[in-house]
């Protein structure tokens, strides 16, 4: 029978033994969530920053556990002014002075996410009761986009039925969450953290395919050379990764089409990594391969940060914050 890429996480996440900070504290989600990682032992240590007697009424309340569940007082704990100091020499040069810094890391999620940066936590996962907006700040501000990288977006391994697309039908689709219309270097940023995504997340070696309604040069707008510029900063940046473009989607990854379309190209037919042209496409075609395919789609997975983030939807189920509690243990692996 068939691992689903649930319980590879899931494993993989067992094996690592990662600490993960949950600054959520006043959500009954996120508390089940909390203790369910443990019990598992998806973990080796959750950390909820928050106020323990409240955190104890929400876990008496719903009948839950908080055995082996670290909770961080923050606004009484030794490190809120060691962390505002730190805090301002980031934004110092934005103009804040030293008490708003004291107030930025009085907010849980700055402070989960300055555990993460100091190494107190290898990583955060929130969004259950934020913004992804503020998720993102926080994670941008504190932790920092990684060497290389400026742009943060988020990406989903989508798990197709038809088993001879991908990696036995094992995609990651991107960017779908974030950047609205990307540059040509926002793009290139995009498919180098998508491909470390699909072989950190999947396991498999990644093989990009940056998408287009024309394929290699059918078709003449800006719209493509965009993507074209994208190819070859990508390819600058990283010359060991396999990417072509501009490709057509049946082109990436049909082979009968690529044959006839862009026969001597190293990722036609072979694609495993789709990187749209912008949000438009990545959202609306993420959701198409969902709903119409019948496919599994996990996400969006935050990238492009020096140590993981990942948003969750407001609307969330427990098994959703437990699932993105593994898949942030991985990226931290």
């Amino acid at each position: 029978m068939d691992v689903s890429f649930t319980d590879k996480v899931i494993k993989k996440a067992k094996e690592l033994q990662k600490r993960i900070v949950l600054p959520e504290s006043d959500d009954e989600r996120v508390i089940s969530a909390a203790s369910i990682a443990i019990e598992q032992g998806l973990v080796s240590e959750i950390i909820i920053v928050g106020n323990p007697n409240e955190v104890k009424k929400i876990a008496d309340k719903n009948d839950v556990s908080l055995k082996n569940v670290k909770i961080v007082d923050h606004l009484k704990e030794g490190k809120l002014d060691e962390y505002a100091k730190i805090f301002y020499e980031l934004r110092k040069h934005k103009g804040i002075s030293m008490q708003d810094a004291v107030e930025k890391v009085k907010d849980s999620l700055y402070y989960g996410a300055m555990m993460v940066r100091e190494g107190e936590a290898d990583g955060m996962v929130a969004g259950a009761a934020h913004s992804t907006a503020s998720v993102l700040r926080a994670g941008l501000i504190c932790i920092g986009a990684k060497e290389g990288i400026k742009t943060i977006s988020g990406s989903f391994v989508m798990i197709s039925k038809i088993k001879e697309f991908g990696v036995e039908g094992q995609l990651i689709f991107a960017d779908c969450a974030i950047i609205p219309d990307p540059t040509s270097e926002q793009l290139a940023d995009i498919a180098i953290s998508s491909a470390e995504t699909g072989r950190n997340l999947i396991g498999f070696d990644p093989i990009v395919a940056m998408l287009s309604f024309s394929t290699k040069g059918s078709a003449e707008h800006d719209k493509i050379e965009k993507v074209r510029k994208a190819v070859e900063i990508a390819k600058e940046k990283k010359p060991d990764l396999v990417i072509d473009g501009e490709l057509q989607l049946d082109a990436a990854i049909v082979p009968e089409v690529a044959k006839k379309k862009c026969p001597d190209s190293k990722v036609g037919g072979k694609a495993n990594v789709l990187i749209f042209p912008d949000l438009d496409a990545g959202n609306i075609g993420y959701k198409l391969v969902q709903r119409f395919g019948e496919a599994e789609a996990y996400g969006p997975v935050v990238q492009g940060l020096k140590k993981p983030v990942n948003d969750l939807s407001r609307g969330c189920y427990t098994e959703d914050i437990v699932n993105v509690i593994a898949i942030t243990s991985v990226q931290a692996g």
